[in-house]
């Protein structure tokens, strides 16, 4: 067998200037998986990207989330209790779930629009995160939501410090100021959240949020233990915001540049009650045009572009025999971009995914939430967000950019993909004007 291509050597420090570049330049030049440098690979097209992600004993997803678990006196959860605190957690997350209360996340995404200065330019990722980081949390803990509001926002900001690049790159023990920040704030949010948990377990009314729905025992596993709960919710609050926030950037600049989709959607969303809280599932499924363009722009720009797996013991991918130890990296940016899933791959078509043709359920064709036993729990929340929200937008306002040859943003990659600085302007849509042309 002929040795798979290569890129040269020292092409990681490449990575790190024009990370998109060179992931497009390598699926471009060397297949569906390639070598970056001695141990690292990257699965950049659909199947391989799809068989690392299910391959979950080959390729585990790391095991060092943000918000590891509170050293404590009893230890770190057992693999047993992550399994029975994810198999919970989703109760709450899965699409009925979600659906059940459309209405009390319609009004969230209608207050975005409402709130939108108009006839100015702003900075729109300011604008539409705190929004959204109400609309997660409350979805998570109902009417306890506004106690732990301001504890999980010090949370994102303490994500955003972590994760902030750096020349260095530090043993994980050893405890640097972004890692105490982080740990100060978890322990915040921690001593915030017991005393909610005990009070519903000692009244009965567990709630019928996310929260309540881990207070439940389970026929499997019985009771989720206090500590447990307690050390699940951090990662998941600050997900349920800001990875909607960053695809939110990228939805209301494609709405801004592409006017007659933005008409389109604003004729679908004609069709909402007046009054978002009647919002129901029904009123959701009816916007297919806008879950299409939604689809489209996480296809084009997937908050999540890159995802690390590690090998811990030696398997095969593609023409490649994986050592133990190696790292691939997962590409849902160039996967998205392969023209043997998605015809003229750069071009901006929501139609793409109105036909079943274009499903994103097809293996591989849509991978911006991840899929797999790992894939992103909270991808049925986060769709019924960005999609009311879109269509609330566009309902009111057409969405514009500054003028001049400069984009408003810089695209940031690290963690992310995401429109640092997007400016856009908003101006009140007539109603006659609501009609696609």
């Amino acid at each position: 067998m002929n040795e798979p291509p290569r890129l040269p050597e020292g092409s990681f420090a490449v990575w790190s200037r024009d990370r998109l570049a060179l992931a497009r330049r390598g699926a471009d030049e060397c297949g569906d998986v390639w070598q970056l440098e001695p141990g690292v690979y990257v699965a950049a097209t659909a199947g391989p990207c799809e068989a690392v992600l299910h391959r979950a004993q080959d390729f585990p997803k790391p095991s060092s989330p943000l918000f590891p678990p509170l050293k404590r006196a009893g230890g770190a959860p057992t693999p047993e209790e992550r399994a029975h605190a994810r198999a919970v957690r989703m109760r709450g997350l899965r699409p009925q779930a979600v659906a059940a209360r459309i209405g009390e996340i319609a009004p969230g995404t209608a207050l975005f629009a409402d709130q939108w200065p108009t006839g100015r330019d702003v900075e729109i990722l300011p604008l539409v995160r705190p929004v959204l980081a109400e609309l997660g949390v409350r979805y998570l803990f109902s009417e306890d939501a506004p106690t732990l509001l301001p504890f999980a926002w010090q949370l994102f900001v303490a994500r955003e410090v972590l994760v902030r690049p750096s020349r260095w790159v530090w043993p994980r023990w050893i405890p640097t100021p972004a890692r105490r920040f982080r740990t100060r704030q978890q322990v915040a949010f921690t001593n915030a959240l017991r005393p909610i948990v005990r009070r519903r377990r000692s009244s009965g009314r567990l709630g019928d949020d996310l929260l309540g729905q881990m207070l439940r025992p389970s026929s499997r596993y019985g009771p989720l233990s206090e500590e447990a709960i307690l050390d699940t919710l951090p990662g998941i609050t600050v997900a349920t915001f800001e990875t909607p926030s960053r695809a939110a950037g990228w939805i209301l600049l494609h709405l801004a540049r592409h006017p007659r989709a933005a008409d389109r959607i604003a004729a679908e969303a004609a069709l909402l009650p007046a009054d978002p809280a009647a919002t129901t599932s029904t009123h959701l499924e009816r916007l297919q045009y806008t879950r299409a363009l939604v689809h489209e722009v996480l296809r084009l720009h997937p908050p999540s572009w890159l995802l690390t797996r590690r090998a811990p013991r030696q398997t095969q991918l593609a023409d490649y025999t994986i050592d133990a130890g190696s790292t691939v990296l997962v590409c849902p940016y160039t996967a998205h971009r392969d023209a043997r899933d998605h015809p003229e791959p750069d071009r901006f078509q929501p139609e793409r995914w109105l036909d079943d043709s274009g499903s994103p359920a097809k293996p591989g064709v849509f991978l911006a939430f991840g899929t797999g036993p790992h894939g992103c729990e909270g991808a049925a929340l986060a769709m019924a967000m960005l999609t009311l929200l879109t269509a609330q937008t566009a309902r009111r306002y057409h969405v514009s950019e500054p003028p001049g040859p400069e984009p408003s943003y810089q695209v940031t990659t690290f963690e992310g993909l995401a429109t640092a600085g997007l400016r856009l302007r908003a101006t009140v849509r007539n109603q006659e004007q609501s009609c696609f042309r």
